[in-house]
């Protein structure tokens, strides 16, 4: 409602011919008394409305398209030039004009002659301004102009987040390139590999899919080009301040952490990190960095299958924990054989960033144990019955089946233990 109260020409019943080019029409001059006599409809909704879009997920197609619209009406050739000729009657001197006259003002009436006391059409055009504006907002408003630099500032501010918007579309087109349709179901299979720390998208945009992407990607390049005409912005204006900001990406073509500092009790997020994280702008990578025995129960695993094999491993581990660790500290290949099983990954490989993780990690030096959690998983268990199940079909027995899958297992732990030793070896 408030765009096309701000386009009557659109409704006006003598239209102009469409251009060929498919080019906005100008907006002819005699529009220019109605933008005056509203000039709050344009300049003070449009500043509130710029306030707003800084809050908004930009990455949202629905709110891509919100802020192209608004930039669009205000694009139309020669309207910015009224909307600033109105500011402008409204912010020169009164001349000739009580200050009281504001609360008494009626409109003048077309018999009047050079008799008359009223000024000028430049300082007539100026009062009728001044009237509407003191009328809704008062005597004693404090007018903040559209293209003063307060809201150029704000205009600045948008063009930033329009270009991150973009970036983080992107990466999340890509990341749905990257990932097929059928890639989930495959992962549950076991055929791929899953994600173990349940990290979700920032922004719900790559589940509507790629066109969503694009026309949300389409929308900000028009809306960011339609604000530079409006307030007349460079090029270089916009590539200095998206650079200052640090929208660009790292060597590894991921998004940067959201903006914060480093504190004695880890990381501290800044004014400007709440924003990116609010707007799905950037994220933290969250992994899980405890004990891989006490994490969180999945929702592929089956309750009580796991807590029952968590017992079981438990009673295991202490019952023949001497034994583990003497059979790991062998140097030969059955040492190697058993650290591949019985021992988790070394935690300074993983991404601790946070000066907590890292001394929380200092005194999490764990012996060998066994762990039989990987039995609890929905994936294991089907995969372990479309094993007997071809089984089956080749007249197979399941004793025969059992031991053929075990040897299969120790084959592969064979080969992976000869690899990661190898890659320990090219890291030296």
């Amino acid at each position: 409602m408030w765009l096309s109260y701000l386009q009557p020409w659109r409704y006006a019943p003598e239209k102009q011919a469409q251009s060929s080019d498919s080019q906005p029409r100008c907006v002819s001059e005699k529009w220019a008394p109605f933008v005056q006599e509203n000039l709050l409809m344009y300049t003070k909704l449009f500043v509130a409305f710029l306030n707003r879009a800084l809050r908004t997920d930009l990455v949202s197609p629905k709110n891509a398209l919100m802020v192209f619209r608004v930039a669009k009406v205000f694009a139309q050739p020669n309207l910015a030039e009224m909307i600033q000729k109105g500011e402008q009657l409204f912010l020169e001197p009164e001349l000739g004009i009580p200050h009281r006259q504001h609360r008494i003002f009626t409109a003048p009436t077309l018999t009047g002659s050079f008799l008359s006391p009223w000024p000028p059409v430049v300082t007539d055009a100026s009062f009728k301004v001044k009237s509407h504006v003191y009328s809704l907002e008062g005597q004693d408003c404090k007018y903040t102009p559209m293209f003063g630099p307060e809201v150029r500032a704000l205009v600045l501010r948008l063009a930033q987040l329009i270009t991150q918007a973009k970036q983080t579309a992107k990466s999340i087109s890509d990341q749905c390139v990257e990932s097929p349709p059928g890639s989930s179901f495959l992962s549950w299979l076991g055929f791929s590999p899953m994600d173990t720390n349940c990290s979700y998208p920032a922004n719900d945009l790559d589940e509507m899919g790629q066109d969503s992407v694009r026309k949300t990607d389409e929308y900000l390049e028009k809306a960011l080009e339609y604000l530079r005409q409006i307030f007349r912005l460079s090029e270089a204006q916009l590539t200095q301040l998206t650079l200052a900001l640090g929208t660009t990406q790292d060597e590894n073509g991921k998004k940067q952490l959201p903006d914060c500092i480093v504190g004695e009790d880890g990381l501290i997020l800044t004014p400007l990190g709440r924003y990116q994280i609010i707007n799905g702008l950037r994220r933290f990578e969250i992994e899980y960095q405890g004990d891989s025995e006490l994490q969180p129960i999945r929702s592929y695993e089956i309750t009580c299958l796991v807590r029952a094999l968590f017992r079981l491993s438990s009673v295991i581990n202490h019952r023949f924990a001497g034994q583990m660790v003497a059979l790991c500290s062998r140097n030969d290949f059955l040492g190697s054989f058993c650290r591949y099983h019985l021992t988790e990954p070394v935690l300074a490989n993983r991404h601790l960033l946070s000066p907590v993780g890292r001394r929380q990690a200092a005194g999490q030096a764990r012996g060998p144990r066994l762990s039989l959690r990987f039995l609890g998983s929905y994936r294991t268990l089907l995969s372990l019955l479309l094993a007997f199940f071809v089984a089956y079909l080749f007249r197979v027995g399941p004793l025969l089946c059992t031991l053929l899958l075990i040897l299969g297992y120790v084959l592969y732990a064979m080969a992976m233990t000869v690899l990661t030793e190898r890659s320990k070896l090219h890291q030296l």
